[in-house]
């Protein structure tokens, strides 16, 4: 039409490198990982700036997970089918190491570290297919607790080779896991769970005392992986049981899928409700410890909230940066007008802040500091996970109408940025469980205040919340003090991530980030910084952001 010349649009995404346009994930990672580590994360980041990377996330998600429960001969199937994007996406993320990998690596090589990266980095093309590559890295701390089973199952886990399909373990180039907690009826509430495990004489699986499992799981996502963890009760409490898709003589255990649950995002990753009606499962760790057992793998899936919820950021933040650098509003490009700097200089503090504590919390399960990560990572995936919402929120405004449509890729992204706050245990269930940390190990708490208190020096408005800590850790232990558990948890991780940018950031992000956040140079919505920060210094922060 001759009416329809199409000007002042912003162009496509081009194709970016998502580790090499981001200075403070590539400043995180030659800190606490080595040069190898950069090599192979920069290769991830070429292909998740790509184009048809974009292209297979968009295709997995328009063309969602389909349910099969029965073959035309009326014979039960249980299979999810998959687009093949689906397992594209798939396959690299498998390949670049994102699943149980770190956990075959020596203490202190920086395993965790690359791996975060790499997590991080991928996951700004696609976050549905992450929560599976989430769930096979996690298995593997969970497992320790019997070694017989770990032996077995660990290596495949953390295989670099995608073998999709429903086939004994035994018979395959890699594996995945998945795992089944949550019941309707309790939530996050696990004690209250009805699924039960029996003692079985003898079994088809090997690896420890084998129990057979009866009950209804709500929500268990990734229902084609190989294996499940999953709680049921047993007569000493409730139990931990590593329960496979198909036995090792090729019969497929118990596990009738019936329904996939219809998500507000998340929809290129199948989450289903299973049956259990006699499924074989053998038993990891004590009997009756079930929940101690399971929590080593909700800590690190805890920190893949962190990391998956900071790449939402980003892939939100550097869509916004692009769109205001190429359109043209009042006379200007809307990245040079002041009140678009303040807002996208806002959003960029907000998204280095969470890349250096994600990666902070990743050195510390490198080095075994389990006394730091036990808050650190309570305090990162209640914080970062709240923050994302609001965040993508105010980027998408960034575009205007062009961000509400579903073309660039903003509106799944808001879609899916309030899932990691939700996912192991919604935001009082973490709040809580600071409280619990703090009243219970003290450890924990020297841990944090020690390394707070690093950065010391960057100037008073730091120093005097730093001051203000003791006070608020001691009245936690009040009982009481579950009212004011989130202004706690706010107050701590804030502290801590403005203490981490003291110390690593260059003083153009840290300044800015003591001064809103702490210091009360800002108000209650992103774009409020004090008007008195220079354009030259709101300019610096956004080209930093997104130095593609």
């Amino acid at each position: 039409m001759p009416t329809h010349a199409v000007t002042n649009q912003a162009p496509p995404l081009p194709d970016y490198n998502a580790l090499t346009s981001n200075p403070a994930l590539v400043e995180a990672l030659q800190r606490w990982g080595d040069d190898a580590a950069h090599a192979e994360v920069e290769h991830l980041g070429a292909l998740s700036g790509s184009a048809q990377a974009r292209s297979w996330a968009e295709q997995a998600n328009t063309h969602e997970p389909v349910l099969r429960t029965h073959s035309p001969a009326g014979e039960r199937l249980d299979e999810v089918e998959f687009h093949p994007a689906w397992h594209s996406l798939m396959e690299v993320a498998v390949a670049g190491g994102l699943t149980a990998e770190p956990w075959t690596r020596p203490r202190g090589t920086g395993a965790h570290v690359r791996r975060a990266a790499g997590f991080t980095t991928w996951s700004e093309v696609e976050q549905g297919h992450l929560c599976p590559v989430s769930m096979t890295y996690a298995a593997a701390p969970a497992l320790a607790a019997n070694p017989e089973l770990a032996s077995a199952w660990v290596p495949r886990l953390a295989s670099r080779t995608y073998d999709f399909g429903l086939r004994p373990a035994t018979a395959k180039a890699g594996a995945i896991a998945g795992m089944g907690m949550t019941e309707k009826q309790g939530g996050s509430d696990v004690r209250a769970n009805t699924t039960r495990a029996v003692a079985a004489a003898d079994g088809p699986l090997e690896g420890g005392d084998t129990y057979r499992l009866t009950g209804h799981k709500w929500f268990c996502s990734a229902p084609m992986s190989d294996a499940f963890l999953v709680l049921a009760q047993t007569d000493a409490g409730v139990g931990c049981f590593l329960v496979p898709r198909v036995l090792d003589d090729g019969t497929r255990n118990s596990f009738a899928l019936q329904r996939l649950k219809d998500k507000l995002g998340n929809r290129s990753n199948a989450s289903s409700e299973v049956e259990l009606d006699g499924t074989w499962g053998v038993r990891v760790g004590d009997e009756g410890r079930g929940i101690r057992t399971i929590l080593d793998m909700v800590a690190a899936t805890r920190l893949d909230c962190v990391l998956g919820s900071t790449s939402t950021m980003r892939a939100a933040l550097l869509r916004a940066i692009h769109h205001a650098r190429h359109r043209t509003a009042f006379g200007a490009l809307l990245v040079d007008q002041p009140l678009m700097q303040n807002v996208l200089a806002d959003l960029a503090l907000e998204t280095e802040a969470a890349t250096t504590l994600a990666l902070r919390l990743a050195h510390a399960v490198d080095e075994g500091d389990t006394a730091f990560s036990r808050l650190g990572v309570a305090l990162g995936k209640y914080w970062v996970c709240k923050r994302t919402p609001v965040m993508v929120a105010e980027a998408l405004e960034c575009l205007g109408g062009n961000g509400y449509v579903e073309e660039n890729g903003l509106a799944r992204l808001y879609r899916e940025a309030p899932l990691n706050s939700i996912w192991e245990g919604s935001g009082n269930v973490n709040a809580l469980d600071v409280l619990r940390a703090v009243g219970r190990e003290p450890a924990s708490v020297e841990a944090y205040l020690a390394e707070v208190a690093l950065g010391r020096g960057h100037g008073a408005t730091l120093d005097a919340a730093i001051d203000r800590l003791p006070d608020a850790l001691a009245r936690a232990a009040d009982p009481r003090a579950q009212a004011g558990a989130r202004g706690l948890v706010e107050q701590l991780a804030v502290t801590l991530q403005a203490s981490l940018l003291a110390r690593h950031a260059p003083g153009v992000v840290s300044d800015a980030f003591v001064a809103s956040r702490l210091g009360g140079d800002h108000g209650s919505t992103f774009g409020t910084l004090d008007a008195g920060l220079s354009a030259h210094s709101a300019a610096t922060l956004v080209e930093r952001a997104f130095s593609a």
